[in-house]
């Protein structure tokens, strides 16, 4: 079955291969009307989309619709409205060694790439790359997560029914089928999820010398200074945490550091927060997510089951296997050698770290590796200049969360175990782009001093030339000398 797997993967590389050498794929015509293919698609069938993630995620309407549904349309609208200025070849300086001559800067689409998408939201970080890979020219397998089955069934039966098959396809499956999707060789490969399976992907690209997107994630820190609007902070933070998804976020808050003397109103407010939003019992609530599966449900259960955490909650911790509901969780100063602040919690779990004072969380935040995202919330400057300047991170936002997601202005991605490249906007077409060096010349200008025999004369020529020495190269190409 193995065998027959890595056959079947080879044979559809192949085949996309050949349709992208044909050159369509190439036109400015063919990508936008691939992208307004692909606006239909999100448009005739929103309800279908909002009841794969509601079955996958138990996500609601309007989350579905802000966080995923429009997003994904919104990078299509701006691929249409941009993508004719991103073709266009970029002017190059040229220099006195290449001169007389132009030069620009071309770019040309890499080739027939794979996108391997992530379960949490599973329809945008699937669409996403894809509008990326496309509007950059390319032939494209999009493989969704197993982990969310309505939305990869969905994708594997709408999708083709809107975009070119020839160039682009759907493949279901889980393990088998994308080990045998990493066999082949692959012009780029884009992988969104965990640093586990990063490795893998990693491992197989290195194989053929293919380059790689990945967006993982890690523990994304939270500084709140003591001197904040406390109301809106907590709002923020609350719906930047179980607002994403119930915290299944790559970027949504992991913990919060704070000035241990803040600590107590900070939780405080977080908790008059939730209730105001989630209502008594969140539970019934229509606007929080679920947990996507059992495995998970019981990888947090086991952070919260650490003893080493047992009277460390402060809010929630209710939990109802049946239904995969944890209930947002807050809990204060647990050790930093728990289970709960050593992985990354990617889920209704909050930590809430104390410090002497506010400056001192940028060495906690130090102490472990490169966050997808930083979040700070003050109203001094200084701080934010140091924050800034001190905290590696692969994206920040000031006095909010999560928002600087939506930004298409701006490249996402991951430093270090949160990520290698990034993408969004303009950012996906030059992530898919091979960005090509053209210099032009003419017959004319030519130079005796590059050719051999090299006599002292042509040498002093070209040392004048190579080290910038104007002065001396005018008088050697006159026949004088410095000397």
């Amino acid at each position: 079955m193995a065998e027959g797997r890595v056959d079947w993967a080879a044979s559809l590389v192949e085949e996309l291969r050949k349709n992208f050498l044909k050159g369509k794929t190439r036109s400015y015509e063919w990508r936008v009307g691939q992208m307004r293919r692909l606006i239909q698609m999100i448009e005739e069938r929103e309800s279908e989309i909002m009841q794969a993630l509601s079955d996958d995620l138990c996500k609601s309407q309007i989350e579905s619709f802000i966080q995923e549904i429009s997003m994904a349309k919104e990078s299509c609208k701006l691929v249409i409205k941009e993508l004719k200025r991103w073709m266009k070849p970029e002017k190059a300086k040229t220099g006195l060694t290449t001169f007389p001559s132009s030069a620009e800067i071309v770019s040309e689409p890499v080739g027939v790439v794979l996108v391997i998408s992530a379960w949490n939201y599973p329809f945008v970080l699937s669409l996403d790359p894809v509008i990326g890979a496309i509007s950059a020219g390319n032939a494209v397998v999009l493989k969704p997560s197993e982990i969310s089955p309505a939305t990869s069934s969905l994708f594997a039966k709408i999708l083709p029914e809107y975009v070119d098959t020839s160039v682009v396809r759907v493949v279901e499956g889980s393990v088998g089928e994308t080990t045998a999707l990493l066999e082949q060789q692959w012009d780029k490969i884009h992988y969104t999820g965990n640093s586990k399976v990063a490795r893998i992907v990693m491992t197989a690209a290195a194989k053929h010398l293919t380059p790689v997107v990945l967006e993982l994630g890690g523990k994304s820190p939270v500084i709140v200074d003591s001197n904040v609007n406390l109301e809106v902070a907590a709002k923020r933070i609350t719906v930047g945490k179980w607002g994403s998804n119930n915290g299944q976020a790559c970027i949504a808050p992991d913990y919060v550091i704070t000035p241990k003397s803040f600590a107590p109103k900070l939780v405080d407010a977080l908790k008059s927060t939730l209730e105001e939003f989630y209502g008594k019992d969140p539970s019934e609530s229509k606007d929080l997510s679920r947990i996507v599966n059992s495995n998970h449900f019981k990888r947090l259960t086991n952070l919260l089951d650490d003893e080493k955490v047992s009277d460390k909650i402060v809010y929630g911790g209710q939990r109802d296997e049946k239904h995969l509901y944890i209930a947002p969780t807050i809990l204060l100063d647990a050790p930093e050698d728990s289970l709960i602040m050593k992985e990354e919690i990617f889920g209704p779990l909050m930590c809430i770290v104390t410090v002497d004072k506010v400056e001192d969380s940028f060495d906690v935040i130090n102490s472990k590796a490169k966050p997808l995202a930083a979040y700070l919330f003050t109203k001094d400057k200084k701080l934010e200049k140091m924050f800034v300047s001190s905290i590696s991170a692969g994206g920040m936002l000031i006095n909010d969360t999560t928002l600087h997601f939506a930004n298409p202005t701006l490249p996402f991605g991951g430093v270090g175990e949160s990520g290698i490249g990034s993408y969004h906007g303009k950012f996906s077409f030059d992530a898919f782009s091979h960005k090509k060096g053209v210099l032009y010349r003419t017959f004319g200008g030519e130079a005796s001093a590059r050719y051999p025999p090299f006599t002292p004369r042509k040498q002093r020529v070209l040392r004048a030339l190579l080290t910038g020495d104007f002065v001396g190269l005018i008088l050697n190409l006159i026949g004088w000398s410095k000397a």
